[in-house]
């Protein structure tokens, strides 16, 4: 049997590093590899020939070699994970369905996949690959009971190209004992953590070991959900990294009352853990109690992010704006906590309700859902939640301009110093080489530093620990992450005054293209239209349909940079008609394009697919409808 896995491309957001990544880090491509498609892989007979492709990293192939085409996918990667299977359905392959959002929403997938499977894959997957070889397969293979993590295998890291991943995932638990309102986690995996055994993460952290993995990224949703088993593995890590000259660096996610425990937060030094992400969600304790966040109200939260920095681990962390006790006032409550505490990975967000949680069922009963708004990403200027206590519009300008407010260089420096006097011990490492390392600076100030003015020159030059050396490595982290999630700002966030003007900027735009391309449109050979849409940006139709010269490809490159940079725009182009020498023109402009990728989408007829090469993992390629 051949089996082709494949990881949907995400959406870009915050998560992404896109800026950091293209432009700073080398030879990387995203941050984390998909553990579960990994995880999959080893559950299957051993004679099954098996291929991931993660589209994150690469182009999907359009005509594989393959008996069965697995895809998977989260929340955000719905829609295209949707496009995928309709796409391979509808070309003979056998399709299979799985991931986190099939097993949360399992009744979307009927009609686009001949079977699903629901719920944690080790016992049900290898039972399907069973049944598909006897010609039995079910539609719906759905886990009812408990899956024991003694059970889960050695993921199939050698069919992963880790070499291009910023770290690589391990996971030692499911599940979460906590009961947030918002939390899907629980309704997936239960509030009972289940672990697996030391010997397992040894056997991981050894294979990943072999081939060169220095960044492990523990993927648990809360690593001490069961704090006397969390104890065991970070002694267990502990006295791993002693045997192996402290060989991993290692960051993970917790919640927030890890700072209420010495010897936990003593563990975590010693097992080399240099970062952890915490959903810290808001700093009044009235919002957190009403989302049920009891694990953060123990403590001022403040002299808790003290206390997880005084043991040298740095701090990520996830903030909510929208529960119904805030109000436009929680703004600046939320900006001046994340600027005295220092936090640079600020991941500030607007409350959403997932399906089948208990906020979702609460709001769907008060009547106080959106449903012309998706769900899958809570960073995007939209909710699905109706607010309590504030006007709609009015949050969603806040919302941007807290994020506008938060990446000024003078905050970014800020933040810097800010953390530095509290984060006074971390943990510095070095997982490049000196070669690597030397790229790095020259990239950050040629790329980031320099173009931000003598302003952004200034807040840097004041914010670096001169006289350590070593935290600075720590000062310059901070700012290529903060500059990076400035960039994705930049592209995504359009401050605009009004909705109007967003109208003006981008007829303008239109009058310019429409004249620049002028005698293309009248020959027909050129098409160009605005799709208006509620709640979204605009979006910009070009269709090609005959023979368009070297000249327009050069001047459609100059005018469409200058729309998407300038505006929320996407811009779909539909190719109808290209002559064999017109595609190389085409693949020099989408090089140039490739920054916007992901508002760039491209629809090809199907007689041309198989003659241009779109790299699915810059662009969104356009597969179906």
């Amino acid at each position: 049997m051949r089996l082709l896995l494949i990881n949907p491309r995400f959406p870009e957001s915050f998560w992404s590093y896109k800026w950091a990544i293209d432009q700073v880090i080398p030879n990387k491509r995203t941050v984390n590899p998909p553990l579960g498609l990994a995880t999959l892989a080893a559950l299957c007979p051993e004679d099954w020939q098996i291929e991931i492709v993660d589209e994150n990293i690469e182009s999907i192939p359009l005509n594989p070699q393959a008996d069965i085409i697995g895809v998977c996918g989260m929340g955000v990667q719905f829609p295209r994970q949707k496009e995928l299977l309709q796409y391979y359905r509808k070309k003979g392959y056998y399709t299979v369905a799985g991931g986190s959002y099939a097993s949360l929403c399992p009744e979307l997938y009927g009609d686009i996949a001949d079977a699903v499977v629901v719920g944690e894959a080790e016992y049900i997957w290898r039972e399907f690959c069973q049944d598909f070889q006897r010609n039995r397969a079910k539609t719906l293979y759905q886990e009812t009971g408990e899956v024991s993590l003694h059970d889960s295998p050695t993921p199939r890291f050698d069919l992963l190209q880790l070499d291009k991943y910023q770290s690589v995932s391990l996971q030692f638990s499911r599940g979460c004992p906590y009961r947030c309102e918002f939390c899907d986690i629980i309704v997936m995996f239960g509030r009972k953590p289940r672990t697996k055994t030391m010997e397992q993460v040894g056997k991981e952290l050894d294979l990943l070991r072999q081939r060169g993995v220095h960044k492990v990224f523990f993927v648990d949703d809360n690593l001490i959900g069961n704090k006397p088993v969390a104890k065991e593995l970070l002694q267990f890590l502990h006295d791993y990294q002693e045997r192996h000259q402290y060989y991993f660096q290692f960051g993970t996610e917790a919640s927030l009352n890890l700072a209420y425990d010495d010897e936990l937060l003593h563990l975590f030094r010693q097992a080399n853990f240099g970062w952890v992400f915490i959903g810290i969600e808001s700093p009044d304790e009235d919002s957190l109690k009403e989302t049920k966040k009891f694990q953060n109200v123990k403590e001022d939260i403040f002299t808790s992010v003290k206390k997880i920095y005084a043991n040298g681990v740095d701090i990520l962390a996830g903030f909510i704006i929208g529960f119904d006790n805030d109000t436009m006032k929680t703004f600046d409550l939320q900006y001046h906590f994340i600027m005295e505490t220092g936090i640079q990975a600020a991941m500030v967000g607007l409350l959403t309700a997932p399906p089948k949680t208990p906020l979702y069922i609460r709001l769907q009963k008060e009547g106080r859902l959106r449903t012309d708004i998706e769900h899958y990403d809570n960073t995007k200027l939209g909710t699905n939640v109706i607010p309590k206590q504030m006007d709609y519009n009015a949050m969603i300008k806040a919302y941007q301009a807290l994020y506008f407010r938060l990446l000024e260089n003078r905050n970014i420096a800020y933040r810097v110093r800010r953390k530095l006097k509290l984060l006074k011990n971390p943990l510095i490492t070095r997982s490049y080489s000196l070669k690597e390392i030397a790229y790095i600076l020259s990239r950050f100030i040629m790329k980031g530093l320099l173009p931000g003015g003598p302003s952004r020159i200034f807040h840097f030059l004041r914010s670096l620990p001169w006289t350590s050396i070593a935290r600075m490595q720590l000062a310059i982290q901070d700012w290529i992450l903060a500059l990076a999630m400035r960039d994705y700002v930049d592209r995504h966030f359009h401050y605009e005054k009004a909705e109007e003007r967003l109208e003006v900027v981008l007829r303008g735009y239109l009058a310019r293209i429409e004249k620049a391309f002028h005698r293309y449109i009248k020959s027909g050979d050129l098409e160009i239209s605005v799709e208006q849409a509620r709640h979204t940006a605009s979006n910009l139709l070009i269709s090609l349909r005959g023979h368009l010269d070297k000249p327009f490809f050069k001047q459609s490159v100059r005018h469409l940079n200058a729309l998407l940079k300038h505006s929320a725009a996407s811009i779909t182009l539909n190719i109808e008609t290209l002559h064999d020498h017109q595609i190389k023109h085409l693949q020099r402009m989408l090089k140039r394009l490739s920054h916007y990728g992901d508002r760039v989408s491209i629809r090809i007829h199907e007689a041309l697919l198989d003659k241009i090469h779109i790299d699915s993992s810059m662009f969104n390629l356009v597969l179906v409808g």
